[in-house]
């Protein structure tokens, strides 16, 4: 009887206490977030550039740095783009999917890097100023390159703040590539993020190591890439797809209220590709006879390469059937270039 006594006392102190202090006051609160030492507050959103100093280098640590915090908790997307500097569609994508986030209807964060290799951007410059490939030197080093260092600062904020990745690239080289997410086949959370971006393809690899998919990944954040176009070309129906996948992911994530079907679309993912390359010797001048999405047999006939000198013609044939994902455009080619992008095996 003692023993129940104190606990009906330990109650009714408990229930005093919850009468007399506001919820707010003793519940978790919602507060700002805090992005490359800016805080934004829940509701508003704010663009700004990532460095402050002045000096000779620090112009390449400069980028802009796009963040919404929104009015409700939910979990924090990053999305990247930029990284290879002529790789122009991700840039217009992620700048397209901020700007109409309203933060007073949104749950959770938006943190968006459009520009990471934000000279390059300017430029038309793939790779960075010291002439390295940023998408092989994740997580980078504060104490190497500069492009070590700029991996090493966006990456240490993808820790601190992304619950999910979503990077932004195109096909390289004159190359295309069909939408298409790729994913690592080792999480199943970011499978299914990939498959509720929805473009229909998706593409089963860890990715290159240094890569920001992959070192994210690693660290435990879900994460995938969107290709779609080719460099140094603005694609207004791929950039529109890649702004609905995000949209669609964060309706599925619950970060924004909609009423589109949340069923999960249906995907050929691939678990093989193959690269159908220019055989020794046979270089000149390479005309595809296919187009991205189709469909094609082994041995079908995927382009022609002419020799100029000579007029040697080399037919071009598909090594196994399969979907044409990624292909080069009409241009001169050498021997071993990626000509034709398959995918060969799905589930």
């Amino acid at each position: 009887m003692f023993e129940l006594k104190r606990i009906a006392g330990g109650l009714a102190f408990l229930l005093s206490v919850l009468l007399i202090i506001p919820l707010p006051a003793i519940a978790i609160q919602w507060g700002p977030v805090k992005v490359a030492g800016r805080e934004i507050w829940p509701g508003t959103n704010l663009r700004f550039p990532y460095g402050s100093e002045t000096s000779f280098e620090s112009a390449y640590l400069d980028a802009p740095v796009f963040v919404a915090r929104g009015s409700r908790a939910g979990p924090a997307l990053c999305i990247t783009a930029g990284i290879h500097g002529d790789e122009i569609n991700g840039t217009e994508i992620a700048r397209r999917a901020f700007s109409w986030i309203d933060p007073t209807l949104l749950s959770g964060t938006v943190i968006v890097f459009p520009m990471v290799n934000a000279a390059g951007v300017r430029t038309g410059n793939r790779y960075m100023q010291d002439r390295r490939d940023l998408n092989r030197e994740f997580p980078g080093r504060s104490n190497g390159s500069v492009t070590a260092i700029v991996a090493n600062t966006l990456f240490t904020e993808i820790k601190r703040n992304c619950d999910y990745l979503v990077d932004l690239h195109t096909g390289s080289f004159s190359r295309s590539n069909h939408p298409q997410i790729r994913v690592t086949s080792k999480n199943p959370r970011a499978l299914d993020i990939a498959r509720h971006f929805g473009v229909g393809i998706i593409v089963l690899s860890n990715g290159p190591k240094g890569s920001i998919r992959r070192e994210a990944s690693d660290a435990g954040i879900p994460s995938i890439i969107y290709e779609a176009g080719e460099p140094s070309r603005f694609d207004l129906e791929q950039i529109a797809a890649g702004v609905r996948g995000i949209e669609s992911l964060m309706d599925y994530l619950g970060m924004s209220e909609s009423s589109n079907d949340l069923r999960v679309p249906e995907s050929n993912i691939y678990t093989k590709t193959s690269w159908v390359r220019v055989p020794a010797g046979a270089g000149g001048y390479f005309f595809p006879t296919v187009e991205l999405g189709q469909a094609v047999s082994k041995g079908d006939r995927l382009g022609t390469i002419i020799d100029p000198l000579t007029d040697r013609l080399t037919a071009i044939e598909a090594s196994s059937s399969g979907e044409v994902i990624g292909m080069a455009a009409a241009q001169i080619v050498l021997s071993g270039y990626a000509l034709v992008h398959l995918g060969v095996a799905h589930r």
